[in-house]
């Protein structure tokens, strides 16, 4: 298991067992101290998903407290699940998205689900869709539900898009 994923796993099931929030270990500090970056994790129990949440900006002083806090974010408050419980826990698998900064598209052309997530957005709605997501194979299916996220008409393309991509770790 990589560290940035088992820092995720160890950062919710201290916290879903004992309430605590950790610190990041000093044996990662070394290497991450300075690093900042946007990071989803996400939660699967099975095939199915149990939770998702992430930044697609830096929030925190380094990228081990983004991944401890969207960690637990992902366990306890993504609002299309309830929290996990701790009698869940030996059932979820994790990854961890380490997102590059986001880039304007000015062309569709320019985009790839696989290779890319996109950010769509227009006035206060945004909409963001990590790449590489099951069943998602199509720029258009993957700006269909980015705009669905957003809560932009799906018709409406008078839209700004950014692309990123993502180092995803197991």
């Amino acid at each position: 298991m990589h560290p940035l994923v088992k820092l995720a796993k160890e950062a919710i099931e201290k916290f879903i067992l004992d309430g605590v929030i950790i610190d990041p270990p000093d044996e990662l500090l070394k290497d991450y101290k300075t690093v900042r970056k946007g990071v989803f994790v996400t939660l699967h129990k099975g095939k199915e998903l149990r939770g998702c949440i992430g930044t697609y900006l830096p929030t925190k002083r380094n990228i081990l407290e983004e991944i401890i806090y969207n960690a637990i974010s992902a366990a306890t408050q993504d609002p299309r699940f309830p929290p996990v419980s701790s009698e869940e826990l030996k059932y979820i698998t994790y990854s961890v998205d380490v997102l590059e900064p986001p880039e304007p598209v000015k062309d569709i052309s320019e985009l790839d689900p696989k290779k890319f997530g996109v950010i769509v957005s227009k006035g206060f709605m945004r909409g963001l869709l990590l790449p590489d997501i099951e069943g998602v194979d199509t720029v258009e299916e993957q700006l269909r539900i980015a705009k669905l996220k957003a809560g932009i008409a799906p018709y409406d393309n008078d839209i700004d898009i950014h692309k990123f991509k993502v180092t995803r770790y197991y």
